[in-house]
């Protein structure tokens, strides 16, 4: 859940950073990934975090161009689908995460 809640917040600030207004998701014809600011400081900001964009956003470009066919796709398609991939995404780090801690533990004596 807390995996959830920050990823929904960095989609947020990243965006409200790169765009001239504050909203979760941006409009049609606006890049998800949050690039192409105007401001220096901004596009800079861009630019650092847009390989942790790529992760969380990039494999979900098909469902975002699939549902942007219709002109009128309600939000929650769009909620609905970033949660369903940043739940599998959070489940396979914490997957990792525990193999990698046990493996660690295995080997303290």
């Amino acid at each position: 859940m807390l995996f959830l809640v920050s990823a929904f917040a960095f989609q947020l600030i990243t965006n409200a950073l790169s765009l001239s207004e504050v909203r979760l998701f941006p409009g049609n014809g606006e890049s998800f990934l949050g690039t192409g600011s105007e401001t220096g400081w901004r596009n800079v900001i861009s630019t650092v975090l847009l390989p942790v964009k790529v992760i969380l956003i990039g494999p979900l470009i098909p469902f975002i161009n699939f549902l942007r066919q219709e002109p009128d796709t309600p939000p929650p398609f769009f909620l609905i689908g970033f949660a369903f991939y940043w739940t599998m995404l959070a489940l396979a780090l914490y997957y990792l995460f525990g193999k990698i801690k046990r493996s660690a533990n295995k080997h303290d004596f």
